[in-house]
């Protein structure tokens, strides 16, 4: 009896997580955008759906694999913002989900892990609320890291081979911290498999992760991607802006441990037992919890050194309600007696830190530049087009005057519309060339002006830049470039000599540059 009414209960539970993490990142989703991070994946999804491939068609640093999975949602459900956000929707649910299962499988009390899973769904995806590079890259790598846990726990071989596989998605999303936390898997692997002296787990990550290479290759080669561009563009290109910020780095105390201090006290009772069993027990190294411990410190060290590097706005703070739980789990394994008011302690402090970033991150859309302002005065997205039904409409750029951006942009769809010649558009409005339902042929995903999306003038790998440009334009026949504000016409004459166009401005906002004969797209 007892049983089935926890059956029951646990049923109840997993509707309920599923429901609530892919409701509360829909609201999130939904109020105001950046454009150049909100759309990130929306046109390079549709353009793969059009025959295009990222690599040949587009400039890619990151993030071709989410641009096929929302190919998929587009197929499936159409292009429109709902199916574009219920891709981020549904990893958020699945996110939330493999968390429950994770510490019911550490013999968590069922209520509590409803609790941190609860807390942990409120504070993943729905800081960027849209399919994002970097949330892909981590949770997909969580779930590697959730796969070792469970592997380890129960020693069954479906979860070492599933590591590879995620962490590959994890790469494919974006380089880092997929790369940080297969370092740290793969220590903590090999000390794991030294220890209990055995090759067996290596073997299957080994075999998981060729199977995975194989895959790959089979995939670009059907989409005749060359893996010289995939390296150049994804791998080597890359490398070249993260050692410039290593170079650049500054350390500071507040970047560094006050402004991630609530992740480290939710680790901090994980640490000081684990502590206390080393310089306690000598065997402690072979015991499975140390190696728990490991996976965990490892992983968090490895998303806050990410988070430092990069210099995005901060994401991670998920790990608070995942790292009070182990917590729970290491202080009622370790205590004899376990107190309530430890339990009270752990929920009431993940509670306040939960409240705390939700409405610093989810409320204030602070991930998107989107604090102070009011969301008030945001106006529905189908006012742009019926596919964009359901976005409440307010940028940082225009965030006191977001009808003034509205009208402008379908001033500028409505002149696109007219001109019926072969053109590309650069623009950080990701979404027009499925509004306009044209191929517009854009070289790159989005332009920062940092060198961080493209190459820069100077780089090394301009000319390889330049080359795509290029081959874009002749390729395709095109006629006339646009370009949007802020978007300047360096974005094209600082690789294409500006002999080549005629420049003509048809309205305030958009500039266009048309072709003429030249050595540069002819020659």
């Amino acid at each position: 009896m007892i049983s089935k009414l926890l059956l029951h209960k646990e049923k109840i539970f997993i509707f309920f997580l599923f429901f609530f993490s892919s409701i509360i990142n829909y609201i999130y989703a939904s109020k105001g955008v950046f454009p150049a991070d909100s759309f990130f994946h929306f046109d390079t999804a549709y353009r793969i759906l059009n025959g295009e491939n990222p690599f040949m068609d587009f400039w890619v640093v990151s993030g071709p694999a989410i641009d096929y999975l929302q190919a998929i949602f587009f197929y499936f459900f159409g292009v429109t913002w709902n199916s574009y956000v219920m891709h981020s929707c549904l990893m958020n649910a699945l996110l939330t989900l493999v968390t429950f299962f994770l510490l019911k499988n550490f013999n968590l009390k069922l209520d509590f892990c409803f609790i941190y899973s609860i807390l942990f769904s409120i504070l993943a995806y729905p800081s960027s609320g849209t399919p994002y590079v970097d949330h892909h890259s981590t949770f997909f790598s969580l779930i590697s890291v959730y796969s070792f846990l469970m592997a380890m726990k129960s020693q069954k071989t479906i979860y070492w081979f599933l590591i590879p596989f995620f962490l590959f998605l994890g790469f494919l999303s974006k380089q880092v911290p997929a790369f940080y936390i297969f370092l740290s898997i793969s220590f903590v692997l090999i000390f794991y498999s030294f220890t209990k002296r055995t090759l067996k787990f290596l073997s299957f990550y080994l075999i998981s992760s060729l199977f995975c290479i194989f895959l790959f290759l089979i995939f670009v080669k059907l989409h005749n991607i060359k893996l010289t561009d995939f390296f150049t563009q994804y791998i080597f290109y890359p490398q070249s802006i993260g050692s410039e910020r290593f170079d650049n780095f500054n350390f500071s105390f507040r970047g560094v441990f006050d402004h991630f201090k609530f992740i480290y006290l939710a680790l901090l009772p994980i640490l000081y037992i684990n502590l206390k069993k080393i310089f306690s027990d000598t065997k402690y190294f072979k015991n499975d919890d140390f190696y728990y411990f490991l996976t965990l410190f490892f992983l968090t060290f490895s998303l806050i050194f990410h988070q430092i590097f990069t210099k995005n706005q901060t994401f991670i703070f998920f790990l608070i309600p995942l790292l009070t739980a182990f917590s729970h789990i290491a202080m009622k394994n370790f205590l004899a007696k376990p107190k309530k008011v430890v339990n009270i302690l752990l929920i009431t402090f993940c509670l306040f830190v939960t409240f705390k970033y939700h409405l610093r991150f989810n409320e204030g859309r602070k991930f998107h530049e989107l604090n102070n302002a009011n969301f008030n005065l945001s106006v529905n997205a189908e006012n742009i087009d019926k596919n964009l039904s359901g976005l409440n409409w307010i940028t940082p750029e225009k965030k006191d005057e977001p009808q003034r951006e509205i009208d402008y942009l379908n001033e500028i769809i409505s002149h696109l519309k007219k001109d019926s010649r072969k053109k590309m558009l650069l623009t950080n409005y990701s979404f027009l060339s499925s509004i306009l339902d044209q191929n517009l042929f854009k070289p790159f995903r989005m332009y920062s002006g940092d060198g961080s999306s493209i190459p820069l003038k100077n780089s090394e790998y301009s000319e390889k830049y330049k080359k795509l440009m290029v081959n874009l334009i002749k390729k395709n026949k095109i006629s006339v470039i646009y370009v949007i504000d802020p978007i300047k016409s360096n974005v094209i004459y600082d690789y294409i000599n500006e002999k080549c166009f005629n420049e003509f401005s048809p309205m305030k906002n958009l500039k266009g540059y048309e072709l003429k004969n030249c050595k540069d797209i002819n020659g």
